[in-house]
């Protein structure tokens, strides 16, 4: 778990299953057991005020990722470096860093959707959203795929038809004075989960042998401010958000 605190932080802390899973392709409607590639992730280095750390996960095929994680001014940055050093092609197409946000919300699984946001027809829209999906392989929850990913590769998970309008996911704080939201380029989907929590999932794409990827994450945790997160947003990640439509680079 990746524990995230500060002073005021709303609930005092925030947990992330950092990571719950790296999956293959061919996700939306097959047994989760055959999607996961297993993993162990260790740290490597960590600073003595807790702002910098340094993991390394290194999955079952040979693949490692090497993660850069810091604490800036308006959130935790995200820097990845994804490596196949076999000979042979890896599956890993997608991972997922699961945000627990109960304490953030100060609500439960029943109640936490309607402090729970995406962004659609370029206006941030609480959950649940029009077009709610109902049904998949496994119920509950709802999974939003952006252009440019295969429909057959997300969460099994019920699939909104809605395409959002960039790639934040995120959430207000129990007397909303605070957001969070989570973004990465690229990312192959976003999640409202089956416990309290949240997902922006980022995308691999499968490594070829020696092949390299660079993937980057932020989350955002601020005032409740929205115009001002957009503007974040749009400064760090250039590449996926332009006029409203979700625009992100592929690996």
């Amino acid at each position: 778990m990746l524990t995230i605190t500060g002073k005021n932080f709303p609930g005092k802390e925030m947990k992330v299953n950092y990571l719950e899973a790296y999956c293959r392709a061919g996700s939306t409607d097959r047994n989760w057991g055959k999607t996961v590639v297993g993993h162990k992730t260790e740290l490597i280095s960590k600073d003595k005020n807790g702002k910098n750390i340094v993991l390394k996960s290194t999955l079952k095929d040979g693949v490692t990722v090497i993660h850069k994680i810091r604490a800036v001014a308006d959130g935790i940055e995200f820097r990845l470096t994804v490596k196949n050093r076999t000979k042979k092609t890896s599956e890993a197409h997608w991972a997922q860093p699961c945000i627990r946000v109960d304490q953030f919300t100060a609500r439960n699984q029943q109640t936490y959707l309607s402090k729970s946001f995406v962004f659609l027809d370029g206006k941030l829209t609480r959950m649940p959203t029009k077009n709610w999906a109902t049904k998949a392989r496994y119920v509950r929850g709802q999974v939003w795929c952006p252009q440019g990913v295969p429909r057959d590769d997300v969460n099994p998970r019920p699939l909104s038809k809605n395409v959002t309008s960039n790639g934040l996911i995120g959430c207000f704080s129990a007397d909303e004075s605070m957001l969070m939201a989570s973004v990465w380029e690229p990312y192959q989907e976003l999640f409202q989960g089956v416990i309290v929590c949240l997902h922006s999932d980022f995308r691999i794409g499968g490594l070829k042998p020696g092949e390299e990827k660079k993937i980057h994450g932020k989350i955002y945790l601020m005032k409740n401010d929205v115009e001002k997160l957009l503007k974040s947003y749009r400064r760090d990640f250039p590449g996926q958000s332009n006029d409203g439509k979700s625009k992100q680079k592929q690996p």
